[in-house]
């Protein structure tokens, strides 16, 4: 099972509750930075996450099942924590993993280079907050 640390479920709770009083008072969504990253150590499986459902399972960002096309949307901590890859290993939480970035930027990036992970090495060599030069 993955365990969030209590830090990450906060900040992902905070958004979630940030977006709906947004949506109640008819305001633009925000736009927050992915606040944990899930990535497979034998693949390029890689899933940004920016909120956390109150039923503490859902999450919802963006993410890359490593076919060239990322996707926003909702997956859930249960089945991600389910995978069961070779020699033992499980998905795992990216614990160096800091970003200042909105998330539609991330995902705009992400379907230019066909994957979270080139964008990851693209927002690395930018100078910190601003994105990466055009391709």
């Amino acid at each position: 099972m993955i365990v969030l640390p209590q830090i990450l479920r906060y900040a992902l709770r905070a958004n979630d509750i940030n977006r709906r009083a947004a949506a109640q008072a008819n305001k633009p969504e925000p736009d927050p930075a992915p606040v944990v990253k899930f990535f497979n150590p034998l693949g390029a499986q890689t899933w940004l996450a920016t909120q956390l459902d109150e039923d503490g399972d859902v999450l919802w960002g963006l993410a890359d099942l490593g076919f060239g096309c990322p996707e926003i949307g909702p997956w859930s901590l249960g089945e991600l924590s389910a995978i069961r890859l070779p020699f033992g290993m499980s998905i795992e939480i990216d614990t160096a993993f800091t970003s200042d970035v909105p998330l539609s930027v991330w995902a705009t990036w992400s379907r230019r280079t066909g994957s979270i992970l080139w964008t990851d090495t693209l927002f690395r060599g930018s100078p910190p907050g601003e994105p990466p030069p055009d391709l």
